[in-house]
Protein backbone atom coordinates (compact mmCIF):
# COMPACT_ATOMS: atom_id res chain seq x y z
CA UNK A 1 0.00 0.00 0.00
CA UNK A 2 2.85 2.36 0.85
CA UNK A 3 4.39 1.66 -2.54
CA UNK A 4 1.21 2.64 -4.36
CA UNK A 5 0.92 5.88 -2.39
CA UNK A 6 4.59 6.69 -3.06
CA UNK A 7 4.09 5.87 -6.72
CA UNK A 8 1.03 8.18 -6.95
CA UNK A 9 2.90 10.98 -5.16
CA UNK A 10 5.89 10.57 -7.47
CA UNK A 11 3.64 10.74 -10.57
CA UNK A 12 1.87 13.82 -9.18
CA UNK A 13 5.20 15.49 -8.38
CA UNK A 14 6.52 14.76 -11.88
CA UNK A 15 3.27 16.07 -13.40
CA UNK A 16 3.50 19.29 -11.39
CA UNK A 17 7.16 19.70 -12.31
CA UNK A 18 6.38 19.12 -15.98
CA UNK A 19 3.52 21.66 -15.77
CA UNK A 20 5.88 24.25 -14.35
CA UNK A 21 8.52 23.58 -16.99
CA UNK A 22 6.15 23.46 -19.97
CA UNK A 23 5.06 27.13 -20.08
CA UNK A 24 8.67 28.25 -20.14
CA UNK A 25 9.28 26.20 -23.25
CA UNK A 26 6.15 27.62 -24.88
CA UNK A 27 7.16 31.18 -24.03
CA UNK A 28 10.54 30.64 -25.59
CA UNK A 29 8.91 29.23 -28.69
CA UNK A 30 6.55 32.19 -28.96
CA UNK A 31 9.40 34.65 -28.71
CA UNK A 32 11.37 32.97 -31.46
CA UNK A 33 8.39 32.43 -33.77
CA UNK A 34 6.65 35.73 -33.09
CA UNK A 35 5.75 37.60 -36.26
CA UNK A 36 7.17 41.08 -36.63
CA UNK A 37 4.84 44.00 -36.05
CA UNK A 38 2.79 44.56 -39.21
CA UNK A 39 3.38 48.33 -39.16
CA UNK A 40 7.15 47.92 -38.96
CA UNK A 41 7.32 45.16 -41.54
CA UNK A 42 5.91 47.24 -44.40
CA UNK A 43 8.39 47.74 -47.20
CA UNK A 44 9.91 51.20 -47.21
CA UNK A 45 10.91 51.23 -50.87
CA UNK A 46 8.00 53.51 -51.77
CA UNK A 47 8.46 56.06 -49.00
CA UNK A 48 11.40 58.07 -47.86
CA UNK A 49 12.10 57.26 -44.24
CA UNK A 50 14.63 59.12 -42.13
CA UNK A 51 14.87 59.91 -38.45
CA UNK A 52 16.71 63.12 -39.26
CA UNK A 53 14.65 66.26 -39.81
CA UNK A 54 16.71 69.20 -40.97
CA UNK A 55 16.09 72.78 -39.93
CA UNK A 56 13.44 74.80 -41.76
CA UNK A 57 15.95 76.86 -43.77
CA UNK A 58 17.54 73.67 -45.14
CA UNK A 59 14.16 72.11 -45.95
CA UNK A 60 13.14 75.25 -47.83
CA UNK A 61 16.24 74.94 -50.05
CA UNK A 62 15.89 71.21 -50.72
CA UNK A 63 14.44 69.46 -53.74
CA UNK A 64 11.39 67.28 -53.07
CA UNK A 65 13.42 64.22 -54.08
CA UNK A 66 15.97 64.96 -51.36
CA UNK A 67 13.70 65.25 -48.31
CA UNK A 68 12.34 62.63 -45.92
CA UNK A 69 8.70 62.10 -45.07
CA UNK A 70 9.00 64.12 -41.85
CA UNK A 71 10.69 66.96 -43.74
CA UNK A 72 7.96 66.88 -46.39
CA UNK A 73 5.31 67.21 -43.69
CA UNK A 74 7.26 70.09 -42.16
CA UNK A 75 7.53 71.80 -45.59
CA UNK A 76 3.76 71.58 -45.99
CA UNK A 77 3.23 73.00 -42.49
CA UNK A 78 5.45 75.97 -43.38
CA UNK A 79 3.62 76.42 -46.69
CA UNK A 80 0.14 76.43 -45.17
CA UNK A 81 1.16 78.76 -42.33
CA UNK A 82 2.48 81.20 -44.92
CA UNK A 83 -0.86 80.96 -46.77
CA UNK A 84 -2.68 82.19 -43.63
CA UNK A 85 -3.78 78.87 -42.12
CA UNK A 86 -3.39 77.88 -38.50
CA UNK A 87 -1.51 74.57 -38.65
CA UNK A 88 -1.60 71.77 -36.08
CA UNK A 89 1.15 69.23 -36.70
CA UNK A 90 -0.65 66.08 -35.60
CA UNK A 91 1.63 63.22 -36.53
CA UNK A 92 4.72 64.65 -38.15
CA UNK A 93 7.17 61.90 -39.04
CA UNK A 94 5.51 59.16 -37.09
CA UNK A 95 2.42 57.20 -36.27
CA UNK A 96 -0.25 59.65 -37.39
CA UNK A 97 -3.35 57.47 -37.74
CA UNK A 98 -4.09 58.84 -41.21
CA UNK A 99 -3.67 62.59 -40.61
CA UNK A 100 -0.38 64.51 -40.56
CA UNK A 101 -1.63 68.10 -40.34
CA UNK A 102 -4.86 69.82 -39.44
CA UNK A 103 -5.13 73.21 -41.15
CA UNK A 104 -7.69 75.77 -40.07
CA UNK A 105 -8.64 78.67 -42.35
CA UNK A 106 -9.72 82.15 -41.20
CA UNK A 107 -13.36 81.06 -41.03
CA UNK A 108 -12.44 78.21 -38.66
CA UNK A 109 -12.98 75.46 -41.24
CA UNK A 110 -10.78 72.48 -40.40
CA UNK A 111 -9.10 70.31 -43.05
CA UNK A 112 -7.30 67.03 -42.35
CA UNK A 113 -4.14 66.72 -44.45
CA UNK A 114 -2.29 63.49 -45.20
CA UNK A 115 1.17 63.91 -46.75
CA UNK A 116 2.86 61.11 -48.71
CA UNK A 117 6.47 61.62 -49.77
CA UNK A 118 6.86 58.84 -52.33
CA UNK A 119 9.34 58.28 -55.11
CA UNK A 120 7.98 59.21 -58.55
CA UNK A 121 7.42 55.64 -59.72
CA UNK A 122 5.30 54.72 -56.67
CA UNK A 123 1.68 55.75 -56.35
CA UNK A 124 -0.62 56.27 -53.40
CA UNK A 125 -3.18 53.51 -53.07
CA UNK A 126 -6.85 53.53 -52.15
CA UNK A 127 -6.12 52.46 -48.56
CA UNK A 128 -4.51 55.82 -47.81
CA UNK A 129 -7.60 57.65 -49.07
CA UNK A 130 -9.89 55.47 -46.93
CA UNK A 131 -7.73 55.98 -43.84
CA UNK A 132 -7.85 59.75 -44.34
CA UNK A 133 -11.64 59.78 -44.79
CA UNK A 134 -12.08 57.80 -41.58
CA UNK A 135 -9.43 59.73 -39.60
CA UNK A 136 -10.69 63.23 -40.41
CA UNK A 137 -13.61 62.71 -38.02
CA UNK A 138 -11.19 62.02 -35.16
CA UNK A 139 -9.81 65.56 -35.63
CA UNK A 140 -13.20 67.29 -36.03
CA UNK A 141 -12.45 68.10 -39.67
CA UNK A 142 -15.07 68.68 -42.34
CA UNK A 143 -12.65 68.60 -45.29
CA UNK A 144 -9.77 66.34 -46.21
CA UNK A 145 -6.72 66.75 -48.44
CA UNK A 146 -4.13 64.26 -49.67
CA UNK A 147 -0.82 65.67 -50.88
CA UNK A 148 1.80 63.47 -52.51
CA UNK A 149 5.09 63.95 -54.32
CA UNK A 150 4.05 61.22 -56.79
CA UNK A 151 0.47 60.43 -57.86
CA UNK A 152 -2.58 58.36 -56.91
CA UNK A 153 -3.67 55.08 -58.46
CA UNK A 154 -6.80 55.24 -60.62
CA UNK A 155 -8.84 53.51 -57.91
CA UNK A 156 -7.53 55.97 -55.29
CA UNK A 157 -8.49 58.92 -57.53
CA UNK A 158 -12.02 57.54 -57.94
CA UNK A 159 -12.32 57.02 -54.19
CA UNK A 160 -10.99 60.54 -53.51
CA UNK A 161 -13.55 62.04 -55.88
CA UNK A 162 -16.35 59.94 -54.37
CA UNK A 163 -15.54 61.09 -50.81
CA UNK A 164 -14.63 64.66 -51.86
CA UNK A 165 -10.98 64.35 -50.85
CA UNK A 166 -8.95 67.10 -52.49
CA UNK A 167 -5.63 65.76 -53.75
CA UNK A 168 -2.45 67.33 -55.01
CA UNK A 169 -0.21 65.11 -57.14
CA UNK A 170 3.50 65.79 -57.59
CA UNK A 171 3.12 68.12 -60.59
CA UNK A 172 0.48 70.32 -58.96
CA UNK A 173 2.44 70.37 -55.71
CA UNK A 174 5.64 71.51 -57.44
CA UNK A 175 3.72 74.24 -59.26
CA UNK A 176 2.29 75.56 -55.97
CA UNK A 177 5.70 75.43 -54.30
CA UNK A 178 7.40 77.19 -57.25
CA UNK A 179 4.89 80.04 -56.91
CA UNK A 180 5.67 80.28 -53.19
CA UNK A 181 8.50 82.75 -52.65
CA UNK A 182 9.95 81.00 -49.58
CA UNK A 183 10.74 77.71 -51.34
CA UNK A 184 14.26 78.37 -52.66
CA UNK A 185 14.73 75.02 -54.40
CA UNK A 186 12.97 76.26 -57.54
CA UNK A 187 15.49 79.07 -57.99
CA UNK A 188 18.38 76.63 -57.74
CA UNK A 189 16.84 74.25 -60.30
CA UNK A 190 15.77 77.12 -62.58
CA UNK A 191 19.36 78.43 -62.65
CA UNK A 192 20.62 74.89 -63.40
CA UNK A 193 18.17 74.57 -66.33
CA UNK A 194 19.11 77.97 -67.78
CA UNK A 195 22.82 77.12 -67.42
CA UNK A 196 22.26 73.89 -69.35
CA UNK A 197 20.29 75.64 -72.08
CA UNK A 198 22.78 78.46 -72.67
CA UNK A 199 25.56 77.67 -75.20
Amino acid sequence: MKEIILFILAVAALGALAGIMQPKKKRRQRKTTKKPNQRNSKPTANRRVSKVCHEDNIILKSELNDISGAEFERLLALYFRDQGYTVHEVGVGGNDGGVDLVIVDKRGERTAVQAKCYADHNTVGVTVVRELVAAKRNHNCVLSMLITTSDLTMQAKKEAEQFKVEYWHGGLLEQKLRNWSKWQSNKKSASNVSAKLSP
